[in-house]
């Protein structure tokens, strides 16, 4: 069978050589941190054991396992936001909260498995429509820099005053009460139609929280768009993102309109944290004011900035370990700690840990081929990139 040389040295079959380019063209680029079949061989493994994770924990263990996993989807929706476009945004949770009541007003009233769908579907689409109009007047009104994160937290903040005093009967929308600072309760568990015919709805899938239907729900949708975010990162799209970030005017005068940009970025952010607030109110079959609050506002703040905001593998790493570690704290030490965590990071590390640990693995891997005389054979390239994952190849 024919065969060609890989940029690892390697011989594979020429099918299995266009895979992996047409892989490295879409998912491998500067803007993500793991770009060589080491990387991936780990992301597998670490996706299977998640996959097992139900089966070897339970499924109490994977219900609370899963919120973790919901709390991702917010991470990820501010690291494209504030890591890859620049804009540091308080508003986060604001588009998770709209999202979250609009599934559970919806729900409640159209109970049915193909009204639940629908529900998901309007939920994410209202996050997305919140965070369209709020940028629209930001970007287009010139807001920029540190006043687009005070509007984004005072939107916040206002939204949590209105929904904490919307305890009265008045406040019932058909037959879902908002609850005021009581929350609203009873909201349907994700349910999906199956069709057995066409044209036939089938039995509806439940995706309970305590089974791991859910949890593991939830880890397919993360997977996909963990992958789905790098591809877009790493697209021209993406690149022009970070040229935003980095210079907005250079940026335009290149050609390119930055708030179009911006706004685009903004409004995906928002659909984003609105899938992470939908997930959420199914997940718990409840949601409050406190989602609003100003404490919950500033937790994605801080994931993102621990675990590293210009890297989405940073971002999922830090929102997963510190909601971990948050829950699992007891009292008020989880704040301190936390705190702590933050403060270490801005003053030490303020890329974050994730590309700390990066910088660690690329001096481990020099020096080793130091060692091992490869700069005598083919050379060390200089590029971080290169070096650190010697199986990115330019297409």
């Amino acid at each position: 069978m024919a065969a060609e040389t890989t940029g690892s040295g390697s011989n594979l079959p020429r099918p299995v050589v266009a895979v992996v380019r047409a892989w490295q063209r879409v998912f491998h680029g500067p803007n993500t941190i793991g770009n060589c079949w080491q990387f991936w061989a780990g992301f597998a493994i670490a996706v299977a054991a998640l996959f097992a994770y139900p089966v070897l924990a339970g499924g109490y263990q994977a219900s609370r396992f899963a919120l973790f996993l919901v709390y991702a989807f917010l991470g990820l929706s501010l690291s494209v936001v504030w890591g890859y476009a620049g804009i540091l945004s308080f508003g986060q949770v604001a588009f998770f909260g709209v999202a979250g009541y609009t599934f559970g007003i919806v729900s409640l009233n159209i109970s049915s498995p193909l009204g639940i769908m629908g529900a998901f579907v309007g939920a994410v689409v209202a996050g997305a429509l919140l965070s369209f109009v709020l940028g629209y007047f930001m970007f287009y009104g010139g807001v920029r820099d540190v006043y687009v994160t005070i509007i984004t937290l005072v939107v916040t903040l206002v939204l949590e005053t209105f929904m904490s005093q919307t305890a009265g009967d008045e406040w019932t929308i058909g037959a879902a009460p908002l609850g005021g600072f009581n929350g609203m309760p009873g909201i349907p568990e994700l349910t999906v139609p199956i069709p057995a015919l066409p044209g036939v709805w089938g039995s509806p899938v439940v995706l309970g929280a305590g089974d791991g239907t859910f949890y593991r729900f939830a880890l397919v949708l993360l997977v996909a768009t963990y992958l789905g975010l790098r591809a877009l990162v790493n697209s021209d799209y993406g690149r022009v993102m970070v040229a935003v970030r980095e210079d907005e005017d250079r940026t335009r005068m290149f050609g390119y309109d930055v708030e179009r940009v911006k706004l685009a970025v903004f409004t995906f952010g928002g659909a984003l944290a609105g899938l992470a607030g939908v997930l959420y109110a199914a997940w718990g079959n409840y949601i409050s004011p406190g989602v609003y609050a100003l404490t919950f506002a500033s937790l994605p703040v801080i994931w993102v900035s621990v675990g590293g905001r210009k890297s989405l593998l940073g971002a999922l790493v830090g929102s997963i370990a510190l909601a971990f570690a948050s829950n699992s704290l007891v009292g008020q030490w989880a704040f301190v700690i936390i705190g702590a965590l933050l403060l270490v990071v801005v003053l030490f590390l303020p890329r974050g840990f994730v590309p700390a640990a990066r910088d660690v693995v690329l001096f481990a891997w020099r020096t080793a081929r130091r060692y091992r005389g490869g700069e005598a054979e083919g050379g060390v390239s200089e590029s971080p990139d290169a070096a650190a994952d010697p199986e990115v190849t330019d297409p």
